[in-house]
């Protein structure tokens, strides 16, 4: 009886020894969308021995996780969002860990002409002009933050678009299906777009302008406004998401022979 009770009491500890330390981290549609936390999830395991439960959602969602201290850091691509949350104290800084660049995707037959335009803002002008079906994502994320901008400095304002131009609140995937659905245009992010498998008779209209950079940062909530947060955990993550190891697997993700993202963290 005793020696049964020793080995069970044995066993118990043994698992709770091997259970790995545990962080939540707020991540974009976009990111999730690319399979990239396919690739880094398991070496971040096997490194740190950490599990990183993902919550995905878009940028605006995130940073309210972030303030609410629901979650330990946030992955996000929205820098004035991003710094206004600093800011106002609910992280304790911003770090650049990769970009990569958003792309106006639409029928491949381009009824707005947009393919061989100068810049974003003129391929807007030429979809508002012509009002074939839009999507936007609606959902506050960095890239609907990212398309009202553009929208704001082609001269227009989104709000005041007729039914051509349709909001749906949703992620970048779900997003990108309801454009392969209505054959509409839509921005989105390289790497959402690439690994993206059902472009129906969708193809990538625009790219390169400057403007459409688009910067991922790593952002540690603020354990002093939540003393729960896993602080330790939150800056052992950003050790590994700015190491080498990092690095070569961001830059090595490839599709199709396409990199979908660049890793750029800075030592600091």
């Amino acid at each position: 009886m005793i020696h049964r009770f020793l080995c069970a009491l044995s066993a118990v500890f043994m698992a709770s020894a091997s259970l790995a330390d545990e962080m939540k981290l707020a991540v974009t549609t976009s990111f999730e969308n690319s399979g990239l936390s396919d690739v880094l999830l398991p070496a971040i395991k096997e490194d740190l021995d950490l599990d990183v439960q993902l919550l995905v959602v878009g940028t605006g969602q995130a940073l309210r996780l972030g303030q609410a201290g629901d979650v330990d850091a946030i992955l996000v691509h929205s820098r004035t969002a991003e710094e206004a949350f600093v800011a106002d104290g609910y992280g304790t800084h911003r770090r650049e860990i990769m970009y990569n660049d958003f792309v106006i995707i639409g029928p491949s037959d381009d009824p707005a002409a947009i393919s061989n335009v100068a810049s974003a803002v003129e391929a807007l002008q030429n979809i508002a002009t012509a009002e074939p079906a839009f999507v936007s994502r609606g959902d506050d994320s960095g890239t609907h933050k990212k398309e009202l901008s553009l929208w704001s400095e082609a001269g227009f304002d989104a709000a005041a678009f007729g039914p051509w131009y349709r909001e749906v609140g949703a992620g970048m995937g779900a997003s990108l299906n309801t454009s392969a659905g209505l054959g509409a245009y839509i921005l989105a992010d390289r790497a959402s777009w690439l690994n993206f498998g059902n472009k129906a008779d969708l193809a990538l209209l625009y790219a390169g302008d400057p403007v459409l950079f688009n910067q991922y940062a790593y952002l540690p909530a603020n354990p002093e406004k939540h003393a729960h947060i896993r602080n330790d955990l939150a800056l052992a993550l950003e050790a590994w998401l700015t190491s080498p190891r990092a690095a070569e697997l961001i830059n090595s993700y490839m599709i199709n022979g396409e990199t979908l993202f660049t890793f750029n963290a800075q030592p600091q």
